[in-house]
């Protein structure tokens, strides 16, 4: 009879199969990477509908790793291959449950001590947490943040995780790791961290939910199954708690859906006094002064109601309408990559802007949606007076071919194709500085944001849009 606890905690729970080998081990550590197993490791392998076959699993994850103890949500074709292990198979809906046990016996939570707040939707997670973080620090609050642009304690950026929200138990490691430091946790929450269970056990006092819109049907498929995930957020609020929404539809879909297990309020954008948007650029955005009025509206959760002007507070978000101008020429960097981010901040720019002409430059990711190219090579032809078509993350898939389906949803004219994309940000700024110079120019350079990679074949590189708006400046000499 096993004597460490979790090898007990394996014995007590109830798993639709089980094989036991002729030896077991004693279990000393969970993981969900296994590259990080040693031989006294559980390893949690939650297997997707992605169209790899087991075998292909087999060899890329399983085949090399030291585990001792296999824990799957579903039976895999290569079990024979791993006869000195332990395997264990959680009932279909089981899964997260069974992994937060676990989680709970390594990395316990004081959830009664500690507020978690979530934030979900298509576009505008990162921003709206960014700004609730700077909100609360602003008023002496100890803030643990987690979302696209990594850890962050305090607004100091503690490690990039590589995930919107962290697998399961990473998520629990780190806020186990940190809870000591920190009195509330803001998180974004992907559509895949909720149909995957991440962010299950974490009691949400309140969340907010930015918009919905096309995205991700490579892995949800069809829409209906993209917003029942967003959807599942609610089941993550406490009974007291509330779901805050900056979308009228996404309420009213919740609604007739029956889903609005908690209270759904609507808000409207922030209205802001000209001194406020003067001070704060970013503002004049209405989707930004939609972020701001969620993050406002979760910020009184924990503070208290009140007239308080935050956003004194604020801050640009890294690659979100990051903005450098030089005379008639201003240059956006933004990480707008499905169809209505698109749309979105092409609308601010031509409000904002309404003087200006506007130059974009974007691509579209590989191995993902494809239906969503010609849509976004639509929203862009729709507000710009010129495109440059590039690429973006094609990951497996040859750039060109990524490219060729965005253009069917363009029109022939004002659109070139430069596939590689630091030849292409070179070339926008050649284009500009052939533009007479009493011309009004808005150039966004849309898709990597924050981002300092680029995905190809399996690696990423280092790359930068940021950085090459530096270097394409001092190359002009348009640096200040």
């Amino acid at each position: 009879m096993p004597t460490d606890p979790l090898s007990q905690l394996l014995d007590t729970l109830d798993f639709s199969w089980r094989r036991m080998p002729a030896t077991r081990h004693t279990i000393t550590n969970i993981q969900w990477r296994a590259d990080a197993c040693d031989a006294g490791s559980i390893l949690f392998f939650q297997r997707f509908d992605d169209g790899r076959s087991d075998d292909e699993l087999y060899r890329r994850y399983l085949a090399d790793g030291a585990f001792s103890v296999l824990v799957v949500n579903r039976p895999l074709d290569c079990f024979e291959h791993l006869a000195d292990t332990a395997i264990y198979v959680t009932r279909p809906d089981d899964w997260p449950r069974v992994v937060g046990q676990f989680c709970d016996l390594c990395y316990p939570l004081e959830t009664h001590r500690l507020r978690f707040i979530g934030v979900t939707g298509t576009n505008g997670k990162t921003t709206t947490v960014k700004y609730l973080e700077s909100i609360l620090v602003a008023h002496g609050q100890r803030v643990l943040s987690i979302g696209t642009l990594g850890l962050f304690r305090n607004g100091e950026r503690l490690a990039e995780t590589g995930f919107t929200s962290p697998p399961q138990i990473e998520l629990r490691r780190l806020l186990h790791a940190q809870q000591d430091r920190c009195d509330v946790v803001v998180m974004e929450i992907s559509s895949h961290a909720l149909d995957q269970g991440r962010a299950d056990g974490i009691p949400l006092q309140n969340a907010g939910w930015t918009n919905f819109t096309q995205d991700h049907l490579d892995y949800h498929h069809d829409e209906s199954s993209y917003f029942r995930a967003k959807a599942r957020i609610l089941d993550l609020i406490q009974d007291d708690g509330q779901l805050y929404c900056s979308s009228p539809a996404v309420a009213r879909q919740l609604r007739e859906a029956g889903l609005s297990r908690v209270p759904v309020a609507v808000l409207a954008p922030a209205t802001l006094e000209a001194d406020a948007i003067a001070a704060k650029p970013f503002l004049a955005l209405e989707h930004n002064r939609r972020n701001y009025a969620l993050a406002t509206a979760l910020a009184d959760g924990v503070l208290g109601p009140g007239a308080r002007a935050d956003w004194r507070h604020l801050s640009p978000v890294d690659g979100r309408f990051d903005c450098r101008t030089i005379g008639n020429r201003t240059i956006v960097v933004d990480f707008a990559h499905t169809p209505d981010a698109l749309e979105t901040i092409l609308t601010a720019i031509r409000d904002g802007f309404p003087q200006a002409r506007i130059l974009t430059l974007f691509g579209c990711g590989g191995d993902r949606d494809h239906g969503k190219r010609p849509l976004m090579g639509a929203a862009v032809a729709r507000h710009s007076d010129h495109c440059i078509v590039t690429s973006d993350n094609p990951r497996t898939e040859a750039p060109e071919r990524i490219i060729a389906d965005i253009l069917t949803g363009m029109p022939t004219d004002g659109v070139e194709v430069i596939v590689e994309r630091p030849q292409a940000v070179a070339h926008l700024f050649d284009w500009l500085a052939e533009r007479p110079t009493d011309d009004v120019w808005v150039a966004l350079i849309a898709g990597k944001g924050h981002e300092r990679y680029l995905d190809r074949n399996g690696h990423k590189e280092y790359y930068s849009d940021q950085d090459e708006v530096e270097r394409n400046l001092q190359r002009l000499g348009w640096a200040g």
